[in-house]
């Protein structure tokens, strides 16, 4: 295209997982989106809605459910700032503080989106491979010295969490941003929201696609000191939140007991396909998340085995990255959906 950036005509961009149309009766494991429904606090939100706050634009800083998640997470209202999905945020902290050229750094396999908005931003991506146990490569991102560094724990696709020890250790030694993605907090009892109240350079990223089962919602928050914050907020879109997906934020978040119970479903029914599927004879690692990384028995080839599961109306995801290209990534769905897949597998 001769109107494009010359940089942007080499960018792949980035692939989505495949999305069916709405009321298709396909097993949607590819995504990672929560199988059971927001909180019934979400619709009667929505029930409230006067169409005055349609006509008018929305409050910039989404203020409401700020002060929502501040008491929820213990943390002022002024250290949070929201975005449409934390995908923008990742966007926007790229776009506030890499130079063309600079470094954004990551682990590998890891969220590919990383490498897309650095490569949109003209700067040098730098992937550090985990090695074949999947350890955290902490000395290699250390010497990389990115001008950001994402870490996403628990990690998607592989599902590790970083340690406390190794968070730590990057937020005292970079000299750059160290923003940590959160995505699948909700699904594990770590979390390195302390390290912002300790350091200065550090952005917690969460979502409520995932835990809170609002993916069609489109709503992230980036958690870090307000000095950061406010400089992000220079360079934010006007109006970045809806007010639609801004209430039911709020009323998402408020509603942690709900949210909880749908995780411990998962987590539940995660331990079950686990098994299931080394039974099956299928190699599974460890997962934080709501999704497990599998290698089928030798004999299968893993992208033959993604396509096979379409033709049967089951979507899993194939990434084609160093380390997981032998790999699915697989949603927990409902037990239903998990016994489905299984019977599917097993003929």
């Amino acid at each position: 295209m001769p109107f494009l950036r010359k940089h942007l005509q080499s960018v792949a961009g980035y692939t989505p997982g495949e999305q069916p149309p709405p009321g298709s009766p396909v097993i949607k494991l590819n995504t990672n989106e929560n199988p059971y429904p927001p909180s019934p606090e979400v619709f009667r939100a929505l029930q409230t809605i006067d169409p005055e706050w349609l006509r008018r634009y929305p409050d910039p800083t989404a203020i409401a459910f700020r002060k929502t998640a501040s008491e929820v997470l213990n943390i002022p209202p002024d250290w949070i700032t929201v975005g449409n999905g934390s995908d923008e945020l990742i966007s926007l902290i790229v776009r506030a503080v890499v130079e063309p050229g600079a470094t954004v750094v990551y682990p590998m396999p890891s969220y590919v989106l990383y490498r897309t908005v650095a490569q949109i931003q003209d700067a040098q991506p730098i992937e550090v491979a985990y090695d074949e146990a999947f350890t955290f490569p902490l000395q290699e991102i250390l010497d990389a010295q990115g001008a950001v560094t994402f870490i996403a724990s628990p990690n998607s696709p592989i599902g590790n969490l970083v340690s406390e020890e190794a968070l730590e250790t990057l937020a005292a030694n970079l000299q750059g941003l160290l923003v940590i993605d959160e995505a699948y907090v909700d699904f594990t009892d770590t979390t390195a929201l302390h390290l912002v109240r300790q350091h200065a350079n550090v952005i917690i990223l969460r979502t409520l696609s995932k835990g809170y089962s609002l993916a069609g919602l489109r709503l992230g928050f980036a958690i870090a000191h307000p000095t950061l914050i406010q400089n992000l907020n220079k360079i934010k879109d006007s109006y970045a939140v809806d007010a639609i997906a801004a209430l039911a934020g709020a009323a998402a978040i408020r509603d942690q007991a709900h949210k909880n119970s749908n995780v411990q479903k998962v987590l539940r029914s995660r331990a079950t396909l686990h098994q299931n599927l080394v039974e099956l004879g299928f190699r599974v690692w460890p997962s934080e998340g709501n999704f497990l990384l599998v290698q089928p028995p030798q004999e299968i080839s893993a992208i033959a085995l993604q396509q096979h599961l379409k033709t049967q109306g089951i979507l899993v995801r194939h990434f084609n990255l160093p380390g997981v290209a032998d790999k699915l990534r697989i949603t927990i769905g409902t037990d239903v959906q998990n016994e489905q897949l299984c019977r599917i597998l097993k003929k």
